[in-house]
């Protein structure tokens, strides 16, 4: 009898599940009687591993609803804390493929800004590093395919603010595809064109390093796919 995952496992072990999530699912935090992630996850666990009662699943790592990829679950509270010391001191290298709209100029830049939430309307802004409530938002991109109405750029994220990507491209003028919650126009066929692309850490326990890369999803053919 198989027990496959209903989506791609990056890695797999006593300590951890990374997979990649695909486009529509939240992470975490939905009403009891809708699916997520982490249910999904923790169904899987516990039919593979023939496990009674509850399961034990700490997600590390939060990807926005319309976004794919990487995603690191701790698979022990142990792990847990130990990766998430490693996501708050910047541990971990955070690699994001995201398809834009129109030309990105420059090629390649660091973006600095300070965001805020705004709950009423769930979304995040762009605001004054005086305001209370700011903070501090800063990534790296690099172009790496041009294209005639979008730009191919991979992102390196410094900081992990919500919505962060999808706020401080928009900003400058180049939302992510498929986006209209940040003013896109142009469509995507499935969520938005935002994929977690790779995650580097340490392993919590063995200390090893470890780099896992999420394939593409379907809805990506033709942009980037020769990787």
């Amino acid at each position: 009898m198989t027990h496959e995952s209903p989506f791609p496992i990056l890695y797999e072990d006593n300590h951890l599940l990374v997979v990649s999530k695909p486009a529509g699912l939240a992470t975490m935090g939905v009403a009891e009687d809708r699916e997520s992630l982490l249910t999904v996850a923790k169904d899987y666990i516990k039919r593979k591993y023939d496990k009674p009662g509850n399961v034990y699943l700490g997600i590390v790592s939060r990807l926005d609803a319309p976004v794919t990829g990487a995603v690191v679950i701790a698979r022990t509270s142990k792990a847990a804390a130990r990766l998430t010391e490693q996501f708050r001191e910047g541990q971990v290298v955070k690699q994001y493929w995201a398809i834009v709209e129109g030309d990105l100029n420059p090629h390649q830049a660091t973006c600095v800004d300070w965001m805020r939430k705004d709950e009423r309307h769930r979304k995040m802004h762009v605001t004054h590093e005086s305001h209370p409530e700011a903070q501090l938002a800063k990534l790296s991109y690099r172009v790496l395919e041009t294209r005639k109405q979008t730009t191919l750029v991979e992102v390196q994220l410094e900081t992990g603010r919500k919505h962060q990507i999808r706020v401080q491209l928009a900003r400058r003028g180049h939302p992510i595809v498929g986006d209209r919650k940040y003013g896109a126009r142009m469509t995507f066929p499935l969520g938005i064109a935002l994929h977690s692309r790779l995650v580097e850490f340490l392993h919590p326990v063995q200390k090893t390093t470890l780099r896992l890369v999420a394939p593409l999803p379907a809805a990506w053919r033709g942009m980037g796919d020769g990787d």
